[in-house]
Formats: C-alpha cells, structure tokens, sequence
C-alpha cells in the first residue's frame, strides 16, 4: 500500500524558504546528483553512527524533494514509519509518484521544517540532506527537530557550507538566501545550541569534487592535492538529543 496523498500545512507563506531554480530542479532528477551527492552522503553519515540500532522505527526526511532518499533509507535503516516532507507540492506530487513503484509506504506531507505537524518525542531518526541552505529560519528548524525526536533519537545532517554556497558557481546556477549561510563550525555550534550532543567521531567533512571551486579537475587531471588547510565546504554529522 502507497500513500499517495498529503498533509497539508495551511499556514505555509511565500517567504519561509527560497524555492530552487530550473536547474536545480533538473539536477536533482539526475544520476550524479543521486550517486555523488545523495548516495556518498548516506553512505558517510550510515558510518558515523554510534551503537548503531538496526531498526529505527520512525524516520522523518525532511526536504525529501523528489523522495529519492526513500529507498536509501529503507534499505539502510528499515523503518516501520517513513515521513516525507518538503514545501514544495510540485516535488510531493513527483515523490508520490515515484513510491508508487516501490513496496514501502511513505506519508508525505507539504510543510516547512519548522513545522512538521508531528508530535513532541514520536520520531526515532530526522534525515536532513542538503536542506539547511534553502531555509530562512535555520534556528526554528531545529527546535522543530529536537522537539519530534526522542529521547536519544537521532539528527542525520549534510550540508553544504556558506564557502560552497557562495561561489559564483553556485550563485549562477541555483537560489539561496545567500545572508543565512554558515561556516562548518557555525552549523555544529548552532546544531549543539539547540540542544544536541555531537561527538567529534560523528562529523565528518568530505572534500567532494563537486564541492570544490574547480570541480576537482586540478586533482584528478593533473594530480595536485588540494590543500589540508582549508575552509571546508561540506559538513556530514550525526547528533543525538539528549
């Protein structure tokens, strides 16, 4: 059985987030985006878990977009109760769509991520994957994040930093509210704010080619190094709520 409908929350206005552009759109249907991006973040954050439970029973994706985390997380974390949620009612509709091929259900609803519609402590794991950057209001998020959680319920975070964010790649191609970027130890100080434990083993900072100014070309064609000292551009993490 597929849930193919949606929760809709009524008090959704213009200015809680900023929507992506056309090419974004385009690029996260593509295969790249869901091996290079989607996939290596699983991955790293699957290994930064600690005692690691081999069920969590309910896992909310938040900015699940098109929902091509689903799978990913069915497969690795086998929940009994999948939630998806994004602003956006076109990317619901394709999400929708795309569980129908699958023998998994996932109730999606149109929200933002600081209101998730959920109750306080009824969440076992928040996925949140390249979602922070879009948000206007980070702070709120996590409150919303801390609140659903249970106790020692875990937040599965990736993000792009404000130095990826802000390159003039990323400035031509996709839409960001540019003035709410962060450093990589600005999300974790902001993250541990808000309540949250972050072992220093549960971060990780991937230097991926995609995420650097030359798309890696300087490494992988002429065999340069980037260099150790660096302001990173991705931050991957797993925090626990007390």
């Amino acid at each position: 059985m597929h849930q193919l409908g949606y929760l809709r929350n009524d008090r959704l206005t213009a200015d809680m987030y900023v929507p992506e552009s056309r090419f974004g759109i385009w690029f996260l249907q593509t295969e790249t985006w869901a091996t290079h991006v989607l996939t290596r973040a699983v991955n790293d954050l699957e290994r930064l878990i600690e005692n690691r439970l081999q069920s969590y029973p309910v896992i909310v994706d938040v900015g699940c977009g098109l929902g091509r985390s689903f799978k990913l997380l069915h497969e690795r974390f086998k929940p009994e109760r999948m939630i998806g949620v994004d602003i956006d009612s076109a990317m619901l509709q394709a999400a929708a769509s795309g569980i129908a091929k699958e023998n998994f259900t996932v109730e999606l609803r149109q929200s933002t991520s600081s209101r998730l519609m959920m109750p306080a402590q009824s969440a076992d794991m928040v996925f949140c994957h390249q979602t922070f950057h879009h948000l206007i209001d980070q702070e709120a998020a996590l409150r919303e994040f801390y609140r659903v959680l249970k106790p020692g319920g875990l937040l599965l975070f990736a993000e792009s930093t404000r130095k990826y964010i802000h390159s003039w790649l990323i400035r031509y191609l996709f839409r960001h509210p540019m003035d709410v970027q962060r450093t990589a130890p600005e999300y974790l100080q902001m993250i541990r704010d808000a309540g949250f434990n972050i072992r220093p083993r549960s971060v990780s900072y991937p230097y991926l080619w995609w995420s650097r100014s030359d798309l890696g070309i300087m490494e992988r064609w002429f065999g340069i190094k980037p260099p150790m000292e660096r302001e990173e551009t991705l931050v991957n993490l797993v925090a626990v709520k007390h």
